[in-house]
C-alpha cells in the first residue's frame, strides 16, 4: 500500500505537470523579465531584470524575421471578477492581454464565435473571449453568449467568442480565463512596472534551437544590450522547464522506492518470524504426517505455498488501497484517475519474493523435523 500509493500519487503530479506545459506546444518558447529576486544557494540572490515594455514586445514582434508564429501578450489581472447582469464570478479569474496569434501559440480554439481580429488588436477594442468555466458560471443557457457584454472590474466588454475547454492543472485553470486585446490591457491595467511576454512557436521542433538563438540576438538589440554584457531576458522553452520539474520529482520518486521497498522488506521479516511460530505450534502435525508418508519436499512445498499465498493475499489489498490513497491524492492535483501498471506489477513481484524467502526457512526447518521427536512434541 505505501509503496503503490506513493508511487500513484507522484504519477498523478507528474501528469499534472505535463498537462500543464501541454498549453504550450513543444516548438515553442517564450521571452520574459529574467529573474525572481530569490534567494539561491549561499549568499546570491537571482537578481531581477528590468521588465519588458510593451513597445519592446511590439518592435521584437515586427522584426523578428525567422519562420515563426509571434505572440504579444500580459497578464492584466490573477483576481478580476467577471459579471453578467446579476451573475458574477468569484474573483480569482484571469485576465489575459494578448494579440491576434496568441491562440495559435497556445495551441487551443474558439468554440463558439470568433476570435479578435488585427484591426480589434491594433485599436484595444474593449472586446473579450470567455474561458469555458467562466461563460457557464456567468452566461446562462437560454443567452447567445456573443451578442453579450459583461463587465469585467468596471469596464464593459463586449463578448466575441468562447474557448474550447482545456481543463485544468496543478498550476493553473485554462478555463477559468478571459483574453482581452494585448493594447486594451495595457491601457487599463498594466503599469510601468509590468512586463510582457514574447511567445514564438516556430515551424518545427527541428528549428526550435536555431530559432532560440535568432530570437536571443533580436532581443539584445532591442534591449540595447552591450557586447559583453549578460542578457537581461530569459528563454524558456515549454519542453526544458517541463523536463527540469520531471527531474526534480524523480528523486522524491526514487525516495519513496526506498521507502517502500524498506517497508516491504520489514514485513519480509516479520512474515518469517510468523512462519516461524507457525511451524512450532504445528509440530505435531508435521509428524502426523510424516508419519502418514508425506516426504520433505511435500512438507517444505505445504509451508513455503502458504508464505507465498499471504504475501500475494496481502499484496493484492495492499494494491487496491495503494491506488485509492494515490489516486486521493491526485484528485486534489486535478489529474486523471491513473492505474500505475508498471508500480503493481513490480510490487505483486516484490510480494512473491518476499513470501519465497521469508518462507523458505521455515518451509526448510519443518521438512527436517524428525517424526518420531514431532509426534511426541506435545
Amino acid at each position: 500500500m505505501a509503496l503503490v500509493g506513493i508511487l500513484t500519487a507522484i504519477d498523478g503530479l507528474k501528469a499534472s505537470i505535463s498537462e500543464n506545459f501541454a498549453t504550450l506546444g513543444t516548438n515553442t518558447f517564450s521571452i520574459r523579465q529574467g529573474g525572481t529576486g530569490m534567494r539561491r544557494r549561499g549568499d546570491v540572490s537571482d537578481k531581477v531584470s528590468p521588465v519588458i515594455r510593451y513597445e519592446q514586445a511590439q518592435q521584437f514582434k515586427n522584426r523578428f524575421r525567422y519562420p515563426s508564429i509571434v505572440s504579444t501578450s500580459c497578464m492584466a489581472s490573477f483576481n478580476a471578477t467577471i459579471q453578467y447582469g446579476s451573475y458574477k464570478t468569484n474573483p480569482n479569474v484571469r485576465v489575459t492581454g494578448a494579440d491576434e496569434n496568441y491562440l495559435s501559440v497556445m495551441v487551443t480554439d474558439i468554440e463558439k464565435g470568433r476570435y479578435f481580429n488585427i484591426g480589434e488588436v491594433q485599436t484595444g477594442a474593449n472586446v473579450v473571449i470567455l474561458g469555458k468555466d467562466v461563460a457557464k458560471k456567468i452566461i446562462p443557457p437560454y443567452v447567445d453568449p456573443t451578442k453579450a457584454e459583461v463587465l469585467i472590474g468596471s469596464n464593459r466588454y463586449r463578448v466575441l467568442g468562447i474557448m474550447h475547454s482545456k481543463g485544468s492543472s496543478m498550476m493553473n485553470n485554462a478555463d477559468n480565463q478571459v483574453v482581452i486585446p494585448v493594447l486594451n490591457a495595457s491601457r487599463n491595467y498594466m503599469g510601468n512596472a509590468s512586463t510582457y511576454t514574447i511567445s514564438v512557436t516556430v515551424n518545427s521542433i527541428n528549428q526550435l534551437y536555431e530559432g532560440v538563438e535568432e530570437a536571443k540576438a533580436l532581443m539584445r538589440k532591442v534591449r540595447g544590450i552591450e557586447v559583453g554584457d549578460e542578457d537581461n531576458f530569459e528563454i524558456r522553452m515549454s519542453d526544458a522547464v517541463a523536463n527540469n520539474a520531471m527531474e526534480d520529482i524523480s528523486y522524491i520518486t526514487l525516495a519513496a522506492t526506498l521507502i517502500g521497498f524498506i517497508t516491504l522488506f520489514g514485513a519480509g521479516i516479520g512474515l518469517m518470524n510468523i512462519m516461524l511460530v507457525l511451524v512450532t505450534e504445528r509440530t505435531r502435525e508435521i509428524g502426523v504426517a510424516k508419519a502418514l508418508g508425506a516426504t520433505r519436499n511435500s512438507i517444505r512445498l505445504q509451508f513455503l505455498t502458504e508464505a507465498v499465498v499471504i504475501c500475494q493475499i496481502g499484496g493484492i489489498l495492499g494494491v487496491i488501497l495503494g491506488i485509492c490513497i494515490g489516486n486521493l491524492v491526485s484528485f486534489f492535483f486535478d489529474s486523471n484517475f491513473i492505474i500505475p501498471w508498471l508500480w503493481m506489477t513490480l510490487g505483486l513481484l516484490f510480494c512473491l519474493i518476499v513470501g519465497v524467502l521469508a518462507g523458505l526457512y521455515p518451509a526448510i526447518k519443518a521438512s527436517r523435523l524428525d517424526p518420531i521427536d514431532a509426534l511426541r512434541y506435545e
